[in-house]
């Protein structure tokens, strides 16, 4: 679909600040303990967003956002290095959080957390999975074990959570726990010595400062004023967040994916091997061809999903759709580009080898291929008997 004026114009200034001023930063050593950016190095990128005019660009000024199908051709311009979001303040799970923030916070609630958000000045984190070997509510959120009670003017949360991405560095948390009323939403200024971060592993995705932290939460004491929305409404706002942040997820992927591909184009013009260029050869030639043609297939799925959410349908059937298509299609490009650059593909010698360890991340976070399947085919069942 062609952009909009406002939108060709947002992208085209994202596209030259990330090829220009962010992928040389992908050398820079300032990583953690698991190869992810250091927020000395991430709030570096963002001043020069900053004065480049490209902060938090799917945000316009006053606070309205651009529409889906708008994001969609910005994202996918910040994703054209695995820096790019950090830089531009287009990355999970801050993108998410500024949605949901923008839809259910109240004024006070937008002033105290999302503004500094948007501003690209903090960092937040979003508590909802909780430790798989505990029962605790993961793809299945209705497992959901954290609990919430009410004390005087206050709320106390208990529990546990697992992955939760950015927790160490964030200043802003969205904390998902069971109350009487039903699963609740609140806001809370980060660190709090209630919140425990356990340990944050080593993953084989590198992409987000702070990880993916396990933390035990005890005894916290949140003002009600800072509940998100309406006890007992968890889930629905859970969707009005999930349903966009998936594919964004997909927009930006799919910029990274863009620039892998760029890359093996690029090798296999220049190599040669057997009397010719690789490009020549059967073999290689096609696995590029096909990338073109999964490359070509994801854009226009998140076109569809992205025009689908602008209508104003919560999209949580489309969104699972583009995020299986989406995500299986970028794991075979990405496979792909490895493969044609050989040896190189599984060095450090290019960001190719990290894209395939980033996307392959992505088929299992906001919901794995399995899980987004099986619910579409329980609609499947559901739609089969309503027409009997």
């Amino acid at each position: 679909m062609c952009p909009t004026d406002r939108a060709l114009e947002i992208g085209q200034r994202v596209e030259r600040f990330v090829r220009e001023v962010i992928i040389p930063y992908e050398r820079d050593p300032r990583r953690d303990h698991h190869g992810a950016p250091t927020d000395e190095l991430v709030y570096e990128m963002r001043e020069k967003a900053r004065g480049a005019g490209v902060l938090t660009p799917h945000v316009l000024p006053g606070g309205g956002h651009l529409t889906q199908l708008e994001t969609a051709y910005v994202l996918r311009r910040s994703g054209l290095s695995p820096l790019g979001p950090l830089a531009c303040n287009t990355m999970a799970p801050d993108e998410g959080n500024i949605y949901l923030l923008s839809k259910v916070g109240s004024s006070e609630h937008k002033e105290r957390f999302l503004k500094p958000l948007v501003e690209g000045r903090t960092r937040s984190a979003f508590f909802m999975t909780e430790p798989a070997l505990e029962g605790g509510a993961g793809s299945d959120p209705s497992m959901l074990r954290t609990v919430c009670r009410e004390d005087g003017d206050h709320w106390v949360i208990d529990g546990r959570k697992a992955f939760i991405t950015g927790a160490e560095g964030a200043t802003v948390g969205i904390i998902m726990a069971k109350a009487e009323q039903g699963a609740s939403m609140f806001l809370v200024d980060l660190p709090d010595p209630a919140i425990v971060i356990e340990s944050v592993p080593n993953t084989m995705d590198s992409s987000m400062p702070g990880g993916h932290a396990t933390v035990r939460i005890e005894n916290l004491r949140v003002p009600a004023s800072q509940m998100l929305g309406e006890p007992g409404e968890g889930f629905k706002y859970a969707q009005v967040r999930l349903s966009p942040a998936r594919l964004s997820h997909c927009m930006r992927w799919l910029g990274c994916c863009d620039r892998a591909h760029e890359i093996a184009v690029d090798f296999a013009n220049r190599r040669e091997a057997f009397g010719k260029k690789l490009i020549d050869h059967e073999g290689v030639g096609f696995m590029l061809a096909e990338n073109m043609i999964d490359l070509q297939q994801a854009s226009l799925m998140i076109d569809w999903c992205a025009g689908v959410l602008d209508g104003g349908s919560l999209g949580t059937v489309e969104s699972s759709m583009a995020k299986v298509a989406v995500s299986e299609a970028l794991m075979r490009v990405a496979d792909r580009c490895v493969q044609v650059l050989g040896g190189l593909g599984v060095s450090d010698a290019t960001i190719v080898e990290q894209v395939f360890r980033e996307v392959r991340a992505f088929r299992i976070y906001d919901g794995p291929t399995e899980v987004h399947k099986w619910s579409l085919a329980k609609k499947i069942r559901r739609d089969w008997r309503a027409a009997q």
